[in-house]
């Protein structure tokens, strides 16, 4: 179910982000190719994501340079022409 044409998906995460967790299943189940960053572990990419979407809460997703904040499955489904 991969699609070639998918964008970028950049996922910006803590271990302990319960919504976090859930964003990467639903990428996982929906065969999402995604990358992860963990901004507890990186200050530089933490300063990148406030920088990117104003938000210091995670999760911040960038889907092909638009900016989720929090899992917001229906934006996130716009965003990769996923039907719900």
């Amino acid at each position: 179910m991969s699609n070639p044409t998918q964008p970028r998906v950049v996922i910006f995460t803590t271990p302990t982000c319960a919504f976090c967790h859930a964003a990467k299943a639903y990428f996982r189940q929906k065969g999402i190719r995604f990358t992860e960053v963990d901004v507890s572990r990186d200050p530089a990419a933490a300063r990148d994501m406030v920088r990117r979407s104003g938000q210091q809460g995670v999760p911040v997703i960038d889907i092909g340079g638009q900016i989720v904040v929090g899992f917001d499955k229906a934006r996130i489904n716009a965003l990769l022409g996923i039907k719900s």
